[in-house]
């Protein structure tokens, strides 16, 4: 089954970057397109970022484009989201996810808790 693990958040000061990963197993790595969502306290789910299966595609929401970066490691089954200028505003906790298509991208996995004080 699908086994994601995100890693690499913390508590940072706005300005700052961060870089999140996200391990993968139990599917084709490869065959899947991956994702990053952010969940802040009484906030829907909203979604950040794709990347498609060989990574040559990326999607942005408009509040990152420009900011953040998502890339893909197909060898590691891993896809990261790097974090630039870094806003208050982009407190959340961060799941990634993955679907065979983009409109199926789920199973999230635990999640990672990213802080960025002002």
């Amino acid at each position: 089954q699908v086994q994601l693990v995100e890693s690499g958040g913390g508590l940072v000061q706005a300005g700052d970057s961060l870089r999140l990963s996200c391990a993968a197993s139990g599917f084709v790595f490869r065959n899947y397109v991956m994702g990053w969502v952010r969940q802040a306290p009484g906030k829907e789910r909203e979604f950040v970022a794709h990347i498609s299966n060989s990574g040559n595609m990326q999607y942005y929401s408009d509040s990152v484009k420009g900011r953040f970066t998502i890339s893909r490691d197909n060898a590691k089954s891993t896809v990261y989201l790097q974090m630039n200028s870094l806003k208050p505003e982009d407190t959340a906790i961060y799941y990634c996810g993955a679907g065979r298509t983009r409109g199926t991208v789920g199973s999230w996995g635990q999640g990672t808790q990213v802080t960025v004080s002002s």
